[in-house]
């Protein structure tokens, strides 16, 4: 950017004046330290590449692995509007096939008149809601506790220990659960010694005990790691602002009420809008790894009840694809809406 240095005096067209006497300057304009208000002038798109070309080639290779990976296959939803005919050759079983419409949404048969998918989506909101409401300020105070250790030793040991779960395949998570929770597992054994119950609780056979089990692991596997993004944000914070609190008699209660966290807030709305967003997308995989009859009706999900649909001994594309196109919509409409309330109400947003 080319900038040109412009009288205080004249002050670019645009300008207001508020009500406390402050000026607002128009976009592409600032104050600078010495007083005088600097202007930039904006390139054009392509003037901006040619001049910045070498960072453009590095998104080469993502714009590419999105384009073939999570674009392309959009295309796949017109199968929720028409009978999909599996065996035909592309792209007749795509375009060639029965057009139905709204059926697989609306019709008798669609999803919104199987209680099997109301069934889905209430243990989605359960789930996903519970998780959030844990899993989402739990980093925050652990990476403002973390934040206060004095011994840069003891931090990054702390640090390490809580990164580790994060790190672990969703299988080994699976398999420790089941095995901590099996009959003759170590939950059992201190509940029977400490004389709590007289013969081992089945957790993984009782609906009411999948949905804590679920969360719990949850909160410790995806805790620590999320403190990440929170420590490099507490790391921007002006320690002259602490100081001036300490120096108005504000102690380390205020210090991060009235500091730390409106210093890390746009991190925070940023995070929480991304979350709201993959609100219904519920851990697939360690889910349909720890799941089983005895506790279907209380731990199935949308993406484990698309699963059991589309890939059954009797698969219905078409109506799994329906759901999954409504599942997105949802999430869709959740990032919409979560990030205009946030920019309303604290001025940042993703967009």
């Amino acid at each position: 950017m080319l900038v040109e240095p412009i009288n205080t005096s004249d002050l670019p067209k645009g300008t207001k004046t508020l009500k406390d006497g402050t000026i607002k300057l128009p976009k592409n304009y600032w104050r600078r330290d010495d007083g005088t208000i600097g202007h930039a002038k904006r390139l054009t798109n392509w003037q901006a590449v040619r001049k910045n070309w070498r960072l453009y080639t590095l998104v080469i290779l993502p714009l590419i692995y999105f384009l073939i990976f999570q674009y392309v296959p959009m295309i796949g939803n017109v199968v929720a509007f028409r009978r999909y005919q599996a065996g035909s050759p592309f792209p007749y079983n795509l375009i060639g096939s029965s057009w139905r419409g709204m059926y697989y949404f609306l019709g008798t048969n669609g999803f919104l008149h199987t209680p099997a998918f109301w069934n889905a989506f209430k243990n989605t909101l359960v789930i996903a809601g519970v998780s959030l409401l844990f899993t989402f300020p739990l980093p925050i105070i652990l990476a403002l506790l973390m934040n206060e250790l004095r011994s840069r030793k003891f931090k990054r040991i702390t640090q390490t220990i809580s990164y580790l779960p994060h790190f672990l395949s969703v299988v080994l998570v699976a398999a420790l659960i089941l095995q901590l929770t099996a009959s003759n597992g170590i939950i059992n054994s201190i509940l029977m010694n400490l004389h709590i119950t007289s013969a081992p609780y089945l957790f993984m056979q009782q609906p009411g005990a999948f949905k804590p089990i679920y969360v719990i692991s949850q909160i410790w596997q995806t805790t620590g790691w999320g403190t990440i993004l929170y420590l490099a944000a507490l790391t921007s914070v002006d320690d002259q602002l602490y100081e001036a609190a300490a120096i108005d008699g504000a102690g380390r209660w205020k210090q991060t009420w009235h500091v730390t966290l409106p210093g890390i807030r746009p991190t925070m709305v940023v995070l929480l809008v991304l979350n709201i967003g993959s609100f219904l997308g519920v851990g697939f995989e360690k889910i349909i790894l720890l799941y089983n009859g005895a506790t279907q009706t209380s731990a199935d999900v949308l993406s484990t009840y698309i699963y059991r649909v589309g890939l059954s001994t009797n698969p219905q594309y078409s109506y799994s694809t329906a759901v999954g196109l409504f599942q997105s919509l949802i999430g869709l409409i959740l990032v919409i809406l979560a990030n205009t309330v946030s920019r309303k109400l604290t001025e940042t947003s993703l967009w």
